[in-house]
């Protein structure tokens, strides 16, 4: 007898429809006909054990391949755990669709299982939250949900399904979706683009700040391109690292406070004048002009005057400003001043990327690490003041190869990222960079990892502390006086993955990091590295600046 096309097939169909190779999910009732939907579609489901973790999933898998992330929940709970993962993606204008199961129509104000106003819940953290009713209208219903995602800056969509309307079968005759959505990319407005161009012709001390919004846009040959036109120095700021090499001439990264103070204009593509840029205004001279490039007019002042403000896709206003003439034969002075101070802060670095001393000097952790890895491999950071001297010395290579927790700051996003990264690039390493603190935040996910055999190395810089936290406590209310900031350095957290059936070694002398890792990524299992760093020598950062 022929199977049944229900309501989960429809879902099912319409992902597969977008491509959609992975459904990233946590075991719940309420979703079973798009598992049976998605099982028949030939999408792969990968479960993790806690449903933060699936939408974390989601996210990563958009930050990696530049196409939206698919998770499925179930009701209740289930919607409430992945509520962390959802706002996480929105923050860092992730396109993702979260899918959830819902309790029954005729059950509805009944106090039926898990019930709850689900769409109420998630509409302050998506783009666009909706229930659909009827078994026919759920083709469209997705169809919309992705074109929303992936319209001007991006963002996770929610869609809940009740159980019933999931369960119903689908009309013989009932047509999928077709051409619903576009891939064009906005200009910015000529005159706007002229003024800008003028701005940069004249400017003795020209910066370019290239921040996520490049990185969704694909831009980095684009930005490349301007680079070398301008020959002026170039600051990656969050997912933007990546899109340009750290071997090219006009890539830097020390000296950013240096080149700030004393830029006359500032090309700033695809940035927030958020906490991680000083809100547009500390560190920045106070004569500085600003052109601001964005896809969505929202964030063009926000937080600071912009002297021209171009509404456009990146990639797009780079290419018009290069067609404006954009561009100076020589390498300015200026230049070559940033380098020298690039140079210098380098050099301030290497007796500690150096050290022998055990404790691990924490930017020997990060050395041994870059020196390790594969030009091309993909690097997650996840934690506070370890990430932060990590990212400082390991450098990603090609656009989408770091990923961190982005703006919202939320710690916990390392597994779930690692693995997105390695079934979207499974030739590639993918390397994890914790603190000991953020890994007991999803550390279950080893499991998830082992038991599915999607393999990746995390290595933990283990100072014994919420680090970033604990300074700033100390520095209001006194040495010692830190509650709940201090961790047990002697957790043996790689005993807890190899006793899950991954790898797990201990490191405390900086020359057996090398080696550890070369025997992880040989195991071919999901595997942790514990590092134990000096807490003395981390250069501690705080949330209060």
């Amino acid at each position: 007898m022929e199977k049944q096309r229900h309501g989960g097939h429809l879902i099912a169909e319409a992902l597969k429809a977008e491509g959609t190779e992975y459904l990233f999910t946590l075991s719940g009732g309420h979703i079973a006909p798009i598992y049976d939907g998605c099982v028949d579609a030939g999408i792969r489901i990968v479960d993790f054990r806690h449903e933060q973790a699936a939408a974390h999933a989601a996210d990563g898998w958009a930050r990696v391949t530049l196409q939206p992330g698919v998770a499925a929940v179930t009701a209740g709970p289930g919607v409430t755990d992945a509520v962390t993962g959802i706002a996480n993606a929105m923050y860092a204008n992730s396109p993702m669709l979260v899918l959830s199961g819902k309790n029954p129509v005729h059950e509805f104000e009944m106090g039926s299982l898990q019930e709850m106003d689900q769409v109420a819940l998630v509409s302050s953290i998506t783009k666009w939250a909706k229930t659909c009713y009827d078994v026919r209208r759920l083709p469209d219903f997705v169809a919309t949900a992705f074109r929303v995602a992936t319209s001007g800056r991006q963002g996770p969509v929610f869609l809940d399904v009740p159980l019933d309307v999931q369960f119903n079968g689908a009309p013989p005759d009932l047509e999928m979706p077709q051409r619903y959505r576009t891939n064009a990319k906005p200009q910015g407005d000529p005159d706007l683009v002229a003024r800008a161009a003028a701005l940069l012709r004249k400017a003795s001390h020209p910066i370019v700040l290239a921040g996520a919004g490049v990185r969704w846009s694909g831009a980095h040959e684009a930005l490349a391109e301007m680079a070398h036109a301008l020959k002026a120095p170039v600051f990656l700021n969050s997912l933007g690292r990546g899109c340009l090499s750290p071997d090219d001439p006009y890539y830097f990264s020390a000296a950013r406070r240096f080149a700030l103070q004393q830029a006359d204009v500032v090309l700033a593509l695809g940035v927030d004048w958020d906490f991680r840029l000083g809100y547009g205004t500390r560190g920045f001279s106070p004569d500085v002009q600003v052109i601001q490039v964005d896809v969505d007019s929202v964030h063009i002042g926000r937080n600071r005057p912009v002297d021209v403000g171009v509404v456009g896709d990146p990639g797009m206003v780079i290419e018009q400003l290069l067609t404006c003439g954009v561009g100076v034969k020589e390498e300015p002075h200026w230049t070559g001043e940033v380098r020298a101070e690039e140079e210098r802060l380098t050099n301030e670095a290497k007796p500690g990327m150096e050290s022998d001393a055990s404790p691990v000097h924490p930017q020997r952790f990060a050395r041994e690490i870059r020196d390790f890895l594969d030009p091309d491999a993909i690097v997650v950071g996840d934690g506070g003041d370890i990430v932060g001297i990590s990212a400082s010395i390991v450098q990603a290579r090609q656009p989408g190869h770091w990923l961190d927790p982005g703006p919202f700051g939320c710690l916990g996003v390392g597994p779930s990222f690692a693995i997105a990264a390695k079934l979207a690039k499974p030739d590639k390493q993918v390397c994890l960079i914790y603190g000991d603190g953020s890994f007991g935040l999803n550390a279950m996910e080893y499991e998830s990892a082992i038991r599915q055999k999607i393999p990746f190395v995390g290595i933990i810089g283990n100072d014994g502390a919420w680090g970033q936290i604990k300074v700033t406590q100390e520095s209001l209310y006194g040495e010692g006086n830190a509650p709940a900031a201090d961790l047990d350095p002697d957790t043996p957290y790689e005993k807890m993955v190899a006793g899950l059936g991954g790898y797990g070694e201990k490191v405390t002398d900086p020359n057996e990091i090398r080696p550890a890792l070369q025997r992880a990524f040989d195991s071919g299992v999901p595997a942790c590295i514990n590092v134990m760093v000096d807490p003395t020598l981390m250069k501690r950062s705080s949330y209060l600046g």
